[in-house]
């Protein structure tokens, strides 16, 4: 596996790590994975580094939805043109292109229900390209981007004492 690839396994699972700390864990030259990881995010491969917040348990009572967008695709763009208009609100937090019925699959999130509906039914559902929208609130997390909310499972391993 290369270098590029397991210093990015490695700041996907925790965005805290150091090049001095990837550098140790894979037995490589400090400068050599920090050059690296300057020039990952000089290409965008590396977009930014975020925490994975719990916000239920940091007492924020916002509101989640998954939006499903049919939009009429345009010429010469497709569907990049509107997602990509879509991606600028600031209450988007995700854009999908999907396959099936909806062509897009768009994460959004405001202080209450009434953020979200005025949302969509003021700034999305308005753009010509959009044909229908389906909204899904999100009742509960239970995992995103591989961290469990709330595991409540013990660890079964059994004890090696020497």
């Amino acid at each position: 596996m290369s270098l590029v690839r397991r210093i990015l396994e490695l700041l996907e699972r925790d965005a805290r790590h150091t090049p001095q700390q990837i550098a140790a864990m894979l037995g490589e030259d400090e400068s050599r994975v920090a050059e690296e990881i300057g020039r990952l995010e000089k290409e965008k491969v590396i977009l930014g580094h975020t925490a994975i917040i719990n916000w239920e348990k940091a007492g924020d009572d916002g509101v989640t939805a998954m939006v499903e967008v049919k939009v009429t695709p345009e010429r010469e763009v497709g569907f990049d043109a509107i997602a990509n208009r879509i991606c600028r609100f600031p209450e988007v937090r995700t854009v999908y292109l999907m396959s099936g019925l909806y062509d897009l699959a768009v994460v959004v999130h405001g202080k209450d229900l009434k953020d979200i509906s005025t949302f969509i039914s003021q700034k999305l559902a308005t753009m010509h390209q959009v044909q229908s929208t389906t909204t899904h609130f999100v009742l509960k997390r239970y995992k995103q981007d591989g961290f469990i909310f709330d595991d409540k499972e013990k660890d079964r391993r059994l004890v090696v004492s020497p």
